[in-house]
C-alpha cells in the first residue's frame, strides 16, 4: 500500500474528524471511504457514457430502435407480474410517427 499526503483546509479537516467520530470510524478511514465512493461514481458515469456511445453507434449502423410505447407496455406488464413479450427492434424509418 502506498502513502499519499493531502493538504486539507482546516475547516474541512475539522468536519472530517467530527463526522468520522459520529460514524465511529477514524478520519483516515472516513477519507478512504469517501475517495472510494468518488472513484466508484466516476467509473459508473464513465461506463454509462461508454454504453450510450456504443448504443448510438449500433443505432447508426442498423437504424433499429424500440418503439417507446411498446417498451413502456413491456415494463408495465413486467412490474405487474403479467407475461410480457419483449418488444422487437424495428427500423425507425418504417414506423409511423
Amino acid at each position: 500500500m502506498s502513502t499519499t499526503t493531502i493538504r486539507l483546509p482546516d475547516d474541512l479537516k475539522e468536519n472530517v474528524a467530527r463526522l468520522a467520530e459520529m460514524q465511529g470510524t477514524s478520519p483516515h478511514n472516513f477519507m478512504l471511504e469517501a475517495i472510494a465512493q468518488k472513484v466508484q461514481l466516476a467509473q459508473a458515469q464513465r461506463g454509462f457514457l461508454e454504453l450510450g456511445e456504443a448504443r448510438a453507434q449500433h443505432f447508426d449502423r442498423t437504424g433499429l430502435s424500440l418503439p417507446l410505447e411498446e417498451l413502456r407496455q413491456y415494463y408495465r406488464d413486467l412490474s405487474q407480474g403479467k407475461p410480457a413479450a419483449r418488444p422487437r427492434a424495428q427500423p425507425l424509418k418504417s414506423r409511423a410517427v
